[in-house]
């Protein structure tokens, strides 16, 4: 038995402010999309255009209020070829939350602060 790692979720506040996000910092872009029936919920899947693994957003109809990510110590991380300009880019947008320059990485965070780790292709 094999198992195969397919994809990651985490429910957002604002679709396509988020959608617009991990666009923008990322690339990321759509690569599927389940819109529920009644309207309930809208799942909307992102790859990077590379690997099969991919970032599940979930968007709840009935949800008011942002989410509370407690003490927040999980994440998704992100390999870079070009480490500088990727920092650079995040930089200017201002979503860089934490960076740990001895280990070489950082952090920034979406729109509902999810962390994303962003580290050199070693």
């Amino acid at each position: 038995m094999k198992f195969r790692f397919d994809h990651n979720n985490i429910n957002v506040f604002n679709l396509e402010k988020s959608l617009k996000f991990y666009k923008d910092a990322l690339g990321l872009i759509e690569v599927k999309r389940h819109e529920q029936a009644n309207g309930d919920f809208i799942l909307v899947y992102l790859g990077d255009g590379v690997t099969q693994h991919s970032l599940e957003l979930t968007w709840l109809k009935e949800r008011t209020e942002t989410y509370n990510l407690g003490e927040n110590e999980f994440h998704v991380a992100f390999t870079v070829d070009d480490f500088e300009a990727a920092y650079e880019h995040h930089r200017q947008m201002g979503c860089i939350c934490y960076e740990n320059k001895e280990m070489g990485i950082y952090f920034i965070n979406d729109p509902d602060n999810y962390w994303v780790e962003i580290l050199p292709t070693r």
